[in-house]
């Protein structure tokens, strides 16, 4: 494993981040004064290069393993079919298959225990911002990755088309958690935007605002909600650790996990945030 390498992109990829972002959060500021080394930040910083210099191989080998098992399940001529279209017609199927995908994969993240267990640790953040971004648990990584990438992959898109998107997508999450908040006006309702999910991370609401790239599909099931303002707060109400060691082994605990366990082969789901209701439509849903 060439660890200089690694090292040197990973820190190559940190100050690329900060010279994007960074900027932004200065000039148009969605909480003003928040400071660039606030609360958790090395907790974030954490997760960042967790993600680069550990996880991130992990999810690709299991993404790589899910593709190879996939394959050949869908006849080659649907599949040369697909990947024979013009390139611009395959990035608008594979962007609202990996949307549709991701909205009901992330709307399952928050409706069941055992999914939740993982997505909490993304949810725990009490600071958005650029970097906050990256507080995910690679498990969680790794289920999201697959819903975006290994339906398109079975139906035949190409890798040059899927390559493409990840790359997108990943520079999109960091957006739309970074600390901004850009006067777009109604084009909101087409592109996602900051403002959106962080309505979906606010501490005293029912989860919503599960779409991506665009929130046609939470506009399209009824979850779509954007005050004019920021949330008062950030974070999850239950009791989670507040370092980085403490957060990966969160999911993995054996009460939360026996608890998480037992409710999914009961069918009895407890709101997972810790809301007394949890239900399909949001109350005053997040975005």
């Amino acid at each position: 494993m060439n660890w200089p390498g690694m090292l040197l992109g990973t820190g190559a990829s940190f100050l690329f981040l900060c010279l994007i972002f960074r900027p932004l959060e200065m000039a148009f500021p969605a909480r003003k004064g928040q400071r660039f080394f606030r609360p958790e930040w090395c907790v974030d910083l954490c997760f960042f290069l967790g993600q680069y210099l550990l996880w991130g191989g992990l999810v690709v080998g299991l993404l790589t393993l899910g593709a190879d098992y996939l394959d050949g399940l869908v006849p080659q001529s649907f599949r040369a079919m697909v990947a024979g279209q013009p390139w611009w017609l395959q990035v608008i199927e594979v962007i609202l298959l990996s949307d549709f995908f991701v909205y009901w994969g992330h709307r399952l993240q928050h409706r069941v225990p055992f999914l939740w267990r993982f997505h909490s640790i993304h949810h725990s953040a009490e600071h958005l911002d650029w970097l906050a971004a990256h507080r995910e648990h690679p498990l969680d990584t790794v289920y999201t990755m697959g819903l975006i990438n290994l339906p398109a992959f079975l139906l035949g898109f190409p890798l040059e088309t899927l390559t493409g998107l990840i790359a997108f997508r990943g520079i999109w999450a960091i957006y739309i958690h970074s600390n901004v908040r850009l006067p777009i006006g109604p084009l909101r309702w087409f592109i996602g935007a900051p403002e959106l999910h962080h309505w979906h991370h606010d501490r005293a609401r029912d989860a919503g605002n599960y779409a991506n790239i665009s929130p046609l599909m939470d506009i399209l099931f009824g979850t779509y909600r954007c005050p004019d303002h920021e949330p008062e707060a950030f974070g999850i109400r239950e009791q989670i650790s507040r370092n980085y060691l403490g957060q990966m082994l969160h999911p993995f605990r054996q009460r939360g996990w026996a608890s998480a366990v037992a409710a999914d082969s009961t069918g009895v789901h407890s709101d997972p945030g810790s809301d007394p209701v949890h239900s399909d439509s949001p109350r005053v849903s997040r975005g």
